[in-house]
């Protein structure tokens, strides 16, 4: 990642993509450095600007963020994707991270917050609020075979592997799982990839689901 974090604004709103834009910029080491009106205008931008991160609206007129995160989230060393919406229900929260999402916010997030949130999902953090969580957890536990297809992937891990994808679920940063696990942040870093590669899983908070359908979390 460059030093600065580079953010491109999803909305169809242009007004709410100049707020976003004033707002960002005045943050230290964060740079917008594209607009796009629709999520069908989002592959070009991510060829044009290549940003780190991806702030995305959810209801757009010709390709919705849902779709447009799925698609961003497929290609080769993606940005991450932090949703920002005023729609905050079950399926649209649920939805959005399963398409690979690390981060759902309401615009009405308050600006040091939304900030905050492109720091830490910028550094490999998911942000949720602990309700839309619990709420999106409940959830994905009443999948059909949920829990015994989770248990049947969790199997691939091996006991290290395992440790770590207990300690992600547990919301635990990089540095705090090295400690606990006796390990360095980079070889925590590396079972991370591990994990994600081995589960087909796209991001930390993937696995947290998992977990959860797996009934560790």
């Amino acid at each position: 990642m460059s030093e600065s974090i580079r953010v491109l604004v999803v909305d169809d709103d242009a007004l709410v993509r100049a707020s976003l834009e004033m707002m960002l910029d005045g943050a230290n080491g964060i740079s917008v450095v594209g607009q796009a009106a629709d999520g069908d205008e989002v592959p070009e931008a991510i060829d044009k600007h290549f940003p780190d991160l991806v702030l995305m609206d959810l209801r757009m007129p010709r390709v919705d963020g849902i779709v447009a995160t799925r698609r961003l989230r497929a290609r080769k060393n993606p940005p991450e994707v932090v949703v920002l919406t005023t729609f905050d229900t079950d399926e649209n929260v649920l939805h959005a991270l399963r398409a690979g999402a690390s981060g759902f916010l309401l615009k009405d997030t308050p600006p040091a917050q939304i900030v905050e949130a492109v720091r830490r999902v910028a550094a490999g953090d998911p942000i949720l609020s602990p309700a839309i969580t619990r709420r999106l957890m409940d959830r994905a536990a009443t999948e059909a075979d949920a829990h015994t297809k989770a248990r049947a992937a969790l199997e691939q891990l091996s006991p290290r592997e395992y440790d770590v994808m207990l300690a992600v679920a547990q919301g635990k940063a990089n540095a705090q799982i090295a400690t606990e696990l006796y390990m360095s942040v980079a070889t925590v870093k590396a079972h991370i990839s591990h994990i994600l590669t081995k589960l087909d899983l796209g991001n930390r908070t993937q696995i947290a689901l998992l977990a959860h359908d797996a009934g560790l979390a």
